[in-house]
């Protein structure tokens, strides 16, 4: 069960090199942070609360820019949004629009990315069947559940057809059932398609469950990438197997020294 920060000869996707973001002149919310993400590799990243992990997503997505360093996407310096990368975001309703069917958000979406209108009814079927909410099609965000709002979501930027998705805790505010059957279904989207997907979560089990690899950042502030553990385990995982708990303890314990760590330093 190694831990290890070299990935090998494979594409990099993804590429932190020594970068640092501060605001204002508040202390260093990340501090040569280097870090490198496969080429359709799906990779997952945990932390203590206030480690910065949104803020390494928002640095690849171009919502925020580093102070020092650079953070490329197949080897262009990432300077602003673009439709290579879609973001889901945690909360299910601020996202979509709720004047819009769900047809209609997706249509949206497409229409923004310059898909031509003769080819969107044929995108927006085949993403509505592939998240199940082809019935669904003519309602509205305040008909829809919660499970049902984020796979509106994950349909929308998959139409677009994104080089990686961008997943920031996207089934945290879900009931149990809804995020155990939407974790199913990433799974099974991401093993067709092979895109590159980075998704922070705060859940050790859903990190093991989900991640070709888990990285644990330190403890803030001036965080950076502690380990990164191999999950050496074939999809569907079974969350009961041996092998899968003896990864959830390492990963926890990875996480449970920083968060020692930092109660230490807070309390002196």
């Amino acid at each position: 069960m190694p831990a290890s920060h070299a990935t090998g000869h494979e594409p990099a996707a993804i590429s932190f090199e020594n970068v640092g973001i501060r605001f204002g002149r508040g202390e260093w919310v990340l501090d040569a942070l280097n870090l490198t993400i496969r080429d359709g590799e799906f990779f997952v990243l945990v932390g203590s609360s206030g480690c910065g992990k949104s803020t390494v997503l928002k640095l690849v997505a171009g919502i925020e820019h580093p102070t020092v360093g650079q953070v490329c996407t197949h080897g262009v310096s990432v300077s602003r949004p673009g439709p290579d990368r879609a973001v889901v975001f945690q909360s299910v309703d601020e996202p979509l629009m709720d004047w819009l069917t769900v047809k209609g958000n997706i249509n949206f979406a497409l229409k923004l990315a310059g898909v031509s209108r003769d080819r969107r009814p044929g995108i927006i079927k085949e993403q509505l069947e592939r998240v199940g909410l082809r019935a669904a099609a003519a309602k509205f965000p305040d008909q829809l559940s919660g499970g049902m709002k984020q796979r509106v979501q994950i349909a929308r930027v998959l139409a677009v057809d994104p080089a990686m998705l961008l997943m920031d805790e996207p089934f945290a505010a879900l009931d149990a059932q809804s995020r155990r059957f939407l974790q199913q279904e990433l799974v099974r989207l991401w093993t067709e398609q092979r895109r590159t997907v980075m998704y922070i979560t705060h859940d050790v089990r859903e990190a093991v469950l989900l991640g070709q690899r888990v990285a644990v950042m330190s403890a803030p502030p001036s965080s950076q990438i502690k380990d990164i553990f191999e999950i050496d385990l074939p999809y569907p995982r079974d969350e009961f197997q041996s092998e899968f708990v003896d990864y959830c303890r390492v990963v926890e314990r990875s996480i449970s020294e920083e968060v020692q760590r930092q109660w230490s330093r807070d309390a002196g």
